[in-house]
């Protein structure tokens, strides 16, 4: 059995890492972290800085278990990120491996992130990776979470967190056997997973507050489509600092073609998604605001097939 395959977003999950919030520490000296005092569109509170209270991760590290345990009842093999002392080296936190490795068939890449800070995390998913790709072009950068796996297409969005640069490289490095898509100008942010979902071969659920017929990606141009507007979502709320805008809540997670889990309170998104045959699973994520991450992002598909 091959310890790392994963091509797309919907065949079935057979391993999975799911992150912990143990430790997390927004960051006080990374300039880029904290290039977002400057850049940010929210205004009411400022971007936060230091150890993240202890009751945000004791509620987030319960939501996760809860995540864990659905995951294995579907007989998906659960593993955990190694807990790093973040605060140590002013680094972040485990909570979205999604962000820092990117698994494309049987490739490991670590990718080259916005955050400088950010790349140790690494260090805490080391031991369920094996070989790893490491970028060698200076001018690239990307997190993993800019690109949506279609099978041997690749959606690359083209965004605060993922430049030009970065696509160029990812493409000279799949060879012909991939072809990545760049998807440039559709919202200021950073990554993929909450504007394009696919939930199976032919099915996306699509942001129609960033894209529409016209400015879809033309790969996806002939799949059957679930439109989601701000109307659909059920306002989240967040700690002092919102690091993930209310779209979060189209940050679902594909078991298989017919079973996803999701925000257990975004009743309107999981009707759209079960009218399409789909079994919605709501599990609780207190903090994806707070934190940044839905239940995709808090997710790293090792085996899935």
């Amino acid at each position: 059995m091959r310890s790392v395959y994963s091509n797309n977003e919907w065949e079935p999950l057979h391993k999975i890492v799911v992150g912990t919030a143990t430790n997390a520490h927004w960051p006080v000296r990374c300039k880029g972290f904290r290039s977002l005092e400057e850049t940010t569109r929210w205004q009411e509170s400022p971007v936060p800085r230091g150890a993240v209270p202890n009751e945000i991760i004791h509620e987030a590290n319960t939501n996760l278990a809860v995540m864990c345990s659905v995951l294995r009842d579907f007989e998906v093999q659960v593993v955990r990120p190694k807990n790093l002392d973040f605060s140590s080296f002013d680094g972040m936190y485990n909570y979205c491996p999604r962000d820092r490795i990117l698994i494309i068939g049987d490739k490991v890449i670590n990718c080259p992130m916005m955050f400088p800070c950010r790349m140790p995390e690494i260090l805490a998913l080391q031991d369920y990776l094996g070989e790893v790709i490491t970028c060698d072009d200076e001018t690239a950068f990307f997190d993993a979470a800019n690109i949506c796996r279609l099978g041997k297409d690749l959606l690359y969005l083209v965004s605060d967190s993922g430049n030009i640069e970065g696509a160029r490289w990812l493409q000279r490095i799949l060879g012909d056997d991939y072809k990545v898509h760049i998807i440039e100008n559709v919202y200021q942010g950073v990554h993929i997973d909450s504007t394009i979902v696919p939930l199976r071969e032919g099915l996306v659920m699509l942001n129609g507050d960033r894209l529409n017929n016209d400015t879809c990606p033309d790969v996806l141009k002939s799949w059957d489509k679930i439109w989601i507007t701000k109307e659909d979502i059920e306002s989240k709320d967040f700690y002092q600092y919102p690091y993930a805008s209310d779209y979060i809540a189209m940050n679902v997670l594909s078991i298989n073609e017919s079973n996803v889990i999701c925000d257990t309170n975004q009743r309107l998104i999981r009707d759209k998604i079960e009218k399409n045959h789909i079994s919605t699973y709501g599990v609780e994520m207190t903090h994806s605001r707070t934190l940044g991450g839905g239940h995709h992002c808090v997710t790293l598909d090792l085996q899935r097939w």
